[in-house]
């Protein structure tokens, strides 16, 4: 059984193969083609302790689309660890549905259910890392542009979740990625580290920056995220003041390859992490971004339940 609880365990082949999967379903979706339904008679469950549009929404269609159902556990139904042991809840929830979709906070939440689980454990974010939006992200890139070998990614802001992800697939993709933060922090170098010697493989590279003009100079791809993630609302102020200088605006976009995209992970601070002309600018792929969210999540769902799937993931 095979879970995806991070990216740090996922082959450049698998990757390729599933982009490869993800496109042909957008594009049959966009042009009508009945796809095969994968998940007859299969139901995913979302069991989601933070609050999600599109996780949630992405989630809940990919498995209607491709013939299963959903599921969906707020937090006071299960309460994970408090109402109800971890291991019970992945022990009861295997004998019910075919995969359970986790949104929580400490990452070794979502690892204790897969240990107890005989089902697929996706991770749709914990505080550690949030590989379907990594996923999504480089699937975003290559589309684009045709390829991802050789493209350089600054991404400016906090080194959280969403950073862990974004380098993970970034060099399993042949990206070159560069991230910029203000001292401590920093993505977790634990991370930082399991990147670089994978890149090592894919002809990609790291880069920790302090200086966001450094970052974005000649980029193809400027991505920033929220300075303040859920559970941080009591170092708003700080952090906006802390990383002012790493804002995406026209005057930092200025600085990349005149061909540079935009993007963003959604929801956006507007005003704060980015400028309101740039996301809703010529460049920003956000919003096409946030689509693609459907179309890779359908790919992974199909990968880990279908009998007749080609990709597999491991983490």
């Amino acid at each position: 059984m095979r879970h995806l609880l991070t990216l740090d365990d996922i082959t450049p082949a698998e990757l390729d193969r599933l982009y490869a999967q993800a496109l042909t379903l957008k594009r049959a979706r966009a042009t009508g083609v009945a796809t095969t339904p994968a998940l007859a008679g299969k139901t995913v469950a979302l069991l989601f302790e933070k609050p999600s549009l599109r996780t949630r929404v992405s989630f809940e269609v990919a498995a209607r689309e491709l013939g299963g159902a959903s599921l969906y556990l707020s937090p006071q139904e299960v309460g994970l660890g408090a109402r109800e042991a971890i291991g019970d809840v992945a022990r009861v929830l295997s004998t019910y549905v075919h995969a359970v979709v986790v949104r929580t906070f400490h990452h070794a939440r979502v690892e204790e259910l897969a240990r107890h689980a005989s089902i697929p454990v996706i991770n749709g974010l914990t505080d550690a890392h949030h590989p379907c939006q990594g996923l999504t992200d480089v699937f975003t890139v290559g589309e684009h542009f045709g390829a991802t070998g050789g493209r350089t990614l600054a991404y400016l802001g906090d080194g959280n979740n969403v950073a862990h992800s974004l380098l993970q697939a970034a060099v399993g993709a042949g990206l070159h990625i560069r991230i910029a933060t203000p001292a401590g922090y920093e993505p977790d170098p634990a991370v930082v580290a399991a990147a670089r010697c994978a890149a090592r493989d894919t002809g990609a590279s790291v880069s920790l920056l302090r200086d966001p003009i450094e970052a974005a100079a000649g980029a193809d791809v400027l991505y920033t995220d929220v300075w303040t993630s859920m559970g941080q609302e009591d170092e708003a102020a700080q952090r906006r003041a802390t990383f002012a200088p790493y804002q995406v605006n026209a005057a930092l976009l200025a600085h990349a390859a005149p061909h540079a995209i935009v993007l963003h992970p959604l929801p956006a601070h507007r005003g704060e992490e980015i400028t309101d002309d740039v996301l809703d600018g010529s460049q920003s792929l956000v919003f096409a971004q946030a689509e693609n969210r459907l179309h890779v999540q359908k790919a992974i769902l199909r990968s880990l339940l279908a009998t007749d799937a080609r990709v597999s993931l491991s983490a």
